[in-house]
């Protein structure tokens, strides 16, 4: 049996509702990746945008959870705020930040995407992460479908994953959307 890539890494994992709800990727993708031997440390918080992980934000106030290794999922106060990442990093010292972000990046409520904001928070993220010289994977948001409370669109999605792609370097960048439907 091949041995995993992961075995030993130590993972940051942070991102908005998709690592603050449980049954979603907290729980999902969390599993996978303490299954192939990594140490995860995991923190969501709905609502959440990159340049809320440069300081203490409460971002949308709409939940959030925690999770370490192989425990449980910790639902946390729906007004819990993020942390910022240089003392997230300094405190689990990971080989490898994963962002989980886009959804809420998208302004799927707006006629246009803010793409000058959504540069502005995801090269202040990115600078942040690099600065301290720990490697990062950014992932984008996935396809799901048009409508529902947050009007999310599936163009838009595109428009924000095309985005994210050119623009999370020196992170590398994997798009949701050739996985999904």
């Amino acid at each position: 049996m091949a041995a995993s890539l992961l075995a030993g890494m130590t993972i940051l994992m942070i991102g908005d509702s998709h690592l603050a709800t449980p049954g979603y990727l907290i729980t999902s993708l969390h599993e996978d990746l303490v299954a192939q031997g990594a140490k995860v440390h995991t923190l969501g918080v709905c609502g959440s945008n990159a340049g809320d992980w440069l300081k203490a934000s409460p971002a949308g106030q709409c939940g959030a959870a925690e999770r370490r290794d192989s425990g449980k999922v910790v639902v946390l106060s729906d007004k819990t705020a993020t942390k910022p990442i240089s003392e997230l990093i300094a405190a689990d010292k990971p080989d490898l930040v994963l962002v989980v972000l886009g959804d809420t990046m998208a302004g799927y409520d707006k006629p246009d995407f803010p793409k000058t904001w959504a540069w502005q928070q995801t090269k202040a993220l990115t600078a942040a992460i690099a600065a301290t010289g720990t490697r990062c994977v950014w992932v984008g948001p996935n396809r799901g479908s048009d409508g529902g409370k947050y009007k999310k669109t599936v163009g838009r999605a595109e428009v924000v994953s095309s985005f994210l792609a050119t623009n999370v370097a020196p992170c590398d960048y994997i798009a949701s959307l050739k996985f999904s439907v």
